[in-house]
């Protein structure tokens, strides 16, 4: 069994996107196991916008101090174990870090490891994706939505992980579902491919001629992942007692404004807004993560992935998330 660890640690804060230094890749030694822990093989991290938070400012979870191992969610087997709880060759899912072996104790509730069945039709990376924290982000999401049949639901950043779940699941809830992304390419892709009914391009000089195009009865719910100029566009037309859910305002975390649009509209048409975090729900995942599950086996939910070979990639793999350049789910593959 390998004696040595690669690792990602911040560093410093990033400013913008991540730079290089922010996070520097180390080697450490793996430390011996004590009774109640385990050792486990990163295969697979989970890239998610929220990470640039966690670099920068205390939320619902600390800061990751500088000098620790950056926080991440990730995918892995556990390799020797030490407690009950997990045995040699389980698969694991958690707050490995960005880093190839993790260490890890069932009783750890901040980290939140469990284990995963093996499903013949599901690939490991769906635990991260479709079967994890974005398929469960998206379903309690569009829960706080109440979507109801013939309505309009507008989903931002609808070519990423979670907005092309939401939007999905709109869907199959008989929404008429308008999706805004980034290029021609992501609005091909989930109109043609997810079902969604308009797509329309921000990138676009007259975009918001666009959007209203798209919604000539205006907009019933907004599942809100970017914030800004966007949300501001969106929320001018929303009907009368909308419901804006607010995943994320990803336009902000980048820029150290991750400010709200006015909230004038929010007043005049009744709007009701509600912020949530997945780890609210944590009691109600197995519920969800079997509904999407059997909604993916019947063809229901359609997935993609951007993945990025080796441990080394995850800073630039983070940035993507906020240039454009990753469609879907993005995963880092460690080994």
């Amino acid at each position: 069994m390998t004696t040595m660890n690669r690792q990602l640690v911040l560093r410093q804060r990033p400013k913008e996107l991540i730079a290089p230094g922010d996070l520097e890749l180390i080697q450490t030694a793996v430390p011996d196991l004590k009774d109640g822990q385990a050792l486990a093989r990163v295969k697979y991290l989970s890239m998610d916008p929220t990470m640039r938070v966690w670099m920068a400012v205390d939320t619902y979870l600390p800061a990751v101090a500088i000098g620790e191992v950056m926080r991440a969610v990730g995918f892995a087997e556990i390799l020797e174990s030490r407690t009950a709880e997990f045995k040699k060759g389980d698969k694991v899912i958690g707050l490995t870090g960005l880093q190839e072996y993790a260490v890890i104790e069932p009783n750890d509730k901040l980290r939140g490891f469990r284990q995963v069945p093996s499903i013949p039709f599901l690939s490991d990376t769906a635990f991260l994706g479709v079967l994890g924290i974005t398929g469960l982000t998206a379903f309690f999401g569009m829960e706080i939505g109440a979507p109801k049949k013939g309505e309009t639901l507008v989903v931002s950043a609808a070519a990423g992980a979670t907005g092309s779940i939401a939007g999905q699941i709109g869907k199959i809830h008989g929404c008429r579902v308008v999706g805004i992304a980034g290029s021609d390419e992501k609005c091909k892709w989930i109109t043609e491919e997810l079902g969604f009914d308009a797509a329309v391009n921000y990138k676009h000089a007259d975009w918001k001629e666009r959007l209203a195009a798209a919604t000539p009865q205006g907009i019933d719910i907004n599942f809100e992942n970017v914030g800004g100029e966007m949300m501001q566009e969106v929320l001018n037309r929303m009907n009368l007692f909308g419901r804006v859910v607010l995943c994320g305002l990803i336009s902000g975390y980048t820029k150290g404004d991750p400010s709200l649009a006015s909230f004038g509209n929010v007043l005049v048409k009744r709007l009701r807004v509600q912020g949530f975090i997945v780890i609210d729900f944590a009691s109600r995942f197995m519920e969800a993560a079997t509904k999407l599950g059997q909604w993916k086996m019947f063809g229901k939910l359609k997935d993609r992935e951007t993945v990025m070979e080796g441990l080394e990639k995850a800073p630039e793999a983070i940035n993507m998330l906020f240039t454009g350049g990753n469609i879907g789910k993005t995963v880092v593959k460690v080994g």
